[in-house]
């Protein structure tokens, strides 16, 4: 860039061939100076002769010249006194042009330092985000799988003591229509299918019952269910005299009943739970990876940015180099 002021460009070749022409006119000058001190001009003559002399005429030039010329000398001296503070100046200008160039680099070279600091830093962030987020969603795949395979197993349960509780509900409604001894008036397709429940239901829900029923409840349901018919045979066998009555029978089937209802019940409030817990880590896990997906698009356009600006600043750098 250019200075603005008197030393702002350099001198030009008229200014300098002038310059050589002043120094000459300083010379002639002496010379006319040297002439009219001169002892053989000092001759004694009038002025108004001596004007029309050519020697006069001649001097008359030479102080003409002089006086053009000292004042020429001058404006040789401003002009090289411009030129001087050009040369100064231009030198000044490159040196410190060199100077805000070496910063410049310097500056840049840091920046460029910080920005692949930065990017660094990014990537490894972006990949542990990615690896959290991964981490998040087989946790929760795992979550759901478990949860399927409860659910399937509660639905199969569920059902499974439905129907046992409908099935005993049905036994329980025929006995309470013979309770109280009156075995020997109920049909025999019904004390046979009493005793088929009960048969299948003791063996299908063995581990169930094993606390609910004494061993002594066991021993008597057991007896029946082998030989039901001995129940209500018109005349009462040895083995008659021994049978439970139908009273112990009826409470039997109700206790059956009663456990499956209550471990139903049991078993509907675990699922509700299960269903809570497994909703509440879903909310959990859906928020976290939905944050460190957030996380990571963020910090990939800060990394987009930060690449391009180290870009930049090592192109501004090169640049800075080669100016």
């Amino acid at each position: 860039p250019q200075r603005q002021g008197s030393c702002a460009q350099p001198p030009t070749k008229n200014v300098v061939t002038h310059m050589h022409l002043a120094a000459m006119a300083k010379t002639l000058g002496t010379a006319a100076l040297l002439l009219l001190a001169s002892p053989t001009v000092g001759l004694s003559f009038d002025v108004a002769s001596t004007k029309n002399r050519p020697v006069s005429k001649v001097i008359t030039l030479l102080k003409d010249m002089s006086k053009q010329l000292e004042k020429e000398a001058e404006e040789d001296e401003e002009i090289y006194d411009k030129m001087a503070c050009w040369c100064e100046t231009n030198d000044k200008e490159k040196t410190k042009s060199i100077a805000d160039a070496e910063a410049r680099i310097e500056d840049l070279t840091t920046k460029i330092e910080e920005l692949t600091a930065a990017s660094a830093r990014l990537n490894t962030e972006i990949k542990n985000h990615e690896k959290e987020v991964a981490k998040n969603q087989e946790a929760l795949d795992q979550a759901t799988a478990i949860r399927q395979k409860q659910l399937a197993e509660f639905n199969a349960e569920e059902k499974d003591l439905l129907e046992s509780i409908s099935a005993l509900k049905s036994a329980v409604t025929v006995l309470s229509k013979h309770n109280g001894g009156a075995f020997l008036q109920m049909p025999a397709s019904h004390m046979m299918s009493v005793a088929a429940t009960l048969q299948y239901q003791m063996r299908k829900h063995s581990s169930l019952l094993q606390a609910s029923l004494t061993p002594s409840e066991r021993r008597v349901a057991a007896a029946f269910v082998q030989a039901p018919e001995d129940y209500f045979d018109a005349a009462p066998t040895f083995k008659q005299s021994y049978a439970p009555q139908s009273g112990e029978i009826f409470g039997i089937l109700k206790q059956m009943k009663e456990t499956f209802e209550a471990n139903l019940a049991a078993s509907q409030k675990e699922e509700m739970a299960n269903q809570k817990a497994y909703e509440d880590l879903k909310a959990a896990k859906e928020a976290e990876i939905k944050a460190g997906q957030e996380q990571i698009e963020a910090k990939t356009d800060e990394l987009a940015s930060t690449d391009e600006k180290n870009a930049q600043a090592k192109v501004d750098v090169e640049d800075t180099k080669a100016s």
